[in-house]
């Protein structure tokens, strides 16, 4: 089995960030660590590259492929800064999404293009939410 390429690492990611070229996109990084940490209660960390994660979760597939992933985490990827949420956006998350704001998903993405287009308290709830989804081993 293939090992995973997204591992923790000891880069700093207040360095990682502040290379963030676009002063909004840097600015918005910083308030998602802020809200990340605080609902987490876990300090950011680097994950491979460009990954800012909080937290750990261990997870095994029905297949036997098991691995490691941050709790919440996000990327200010070059198109949209992208959340990433282990559980995805099943039914605890059905009400949050319609009043989030604008936004895209993939099966546990959320792609934006600025915080400012997101309802901040909508934001903070789907966070905890995912958190205690992932928590509870109903992945």
């Amino acid at each position: 089995m293939a090992e995973p390429k997204t591992k923790p690492t000891s880069r700093s990611v207040t360095a990682y960030l502040n290379g963030v070229a676009d002063k909004e996109k840097r600015d918005d990084c910083f308030a998602l660590v802020k809200l990340m940490k605080a609902v987490t209660k876990s300090p950011p960390k680097m994950w491979g590259p460009a990954i800012v994660g909080f937290g750990n979760h261990h997870y095994v597939y029905a297949s036997g492929r098991e691995g490691d992933w941050p709790i919440a985490a996000f990327s200010p990827r070059a198109q949209n800064l992208t959340i990433y949420l282990m559980p995805g956006f099943g039914d605890y998350a059905a009400a949050l999404m319609k009043k989030l704001g604008k936004h895209k998903t993939g099966k546990s993405c959320l792609y934006f293009s600025r915080l400012a287009d997101l309802d901040q308290p909508t934001l903070r709830e789907l966070v905890e939410r995912s958190m205690k989804h992932a928590k509870s081993g109903k992945l």
